[in-house]
């Protein structure tokens, strides 16, 4: 059974970049959902014991169009939102240190652009979707981004994703309505950078 991510903070506690009642929503909702859809979508398919990264990464195999199309949209879900929930902190913000600071400076000179580059893919996903930050395995990092639930993992990629913004109207619209952008900026105040890392050593290490 995939479990959801249980948070370590409270809905309340990233105030004011993201409000209370959208914590609760998002999480309690939306990501339960995702959870409990995905679970009943592997147990009609008779798949067990695999990771959620092996289960998206072969979701060609899954013969049934129905399932296949329910295990992609909420596996993805589930994979998602337990990444975007686990790198948000209330202590956020800032910027990396050590070998993640150091890979993000190699791959795109410097935080700023970094931070601009990961931006603009937020801001330029046309409707529901993501922008991700992911690690290959030698290290190296890429930026790119996703439609609906979808994932560098699910699109065939090598890399690991290591951030994510949803950028879903569910994740920003009850306290910025439409103004995408200024979601995008103040999510950058509740980053948990020590998370990031801690994911980044992961998808280096295997």
């Amino acid at each position: 059974m995939y479990k959801q991510y249980q948070l370590t903070y409270d809905f309340n506690s990233l105030e004011p970049y993201i409000d209370a009642l959208t914590m609760e929503t998002h999480y309690s909702k939306h990501h339960a959902a995702y959870t409990k859809n995905l679970n009943d979508a592997v147990e009609k398919a008779g798949i067990e014991n695999k990771s959620i990264e092996t289960l998206l990464a072969s979701l060609g195999k899954i013969g049934d169009d129905k399932l296949r199309t329910a295990i992609r949209n909420n596996g993805g879900g589930f994979y998602n939102h337990n990444l975007y929930f686990s790198t948000m902190s209330p202590n956020g913000g800032g910027e990396p240190e050590g070998d993640l600071a150091k890979a993000i400076a190699d791959s795109f000179e410097n935080f700023s652009l970094f931070k601009e580059k990961l931006t603009a893919l937020a801001l330029g996903q046309f409707g529901s979707g993501w922008a991700w930050l992911s690690a290959g395995p030698n290290g190296e990092l890429k930026l790119s981004a996703s439609p609906n639930q979808d994932n560098p993992i699910i699109e065939g990629s090598s890399y690991i994703p290591i951030l994510g913004i949803d950028v879903w109207e569910h994740a920003y619209y009850l306290k910025y309505k439409n103004i995408r952008a200024d979601y995008v900026k103040e999510y950058f105040n509740v980053i948990d950078w020590k998370s990031v890392a801690e994911y980044y050593k992961r998808a280096r290490d295997i």
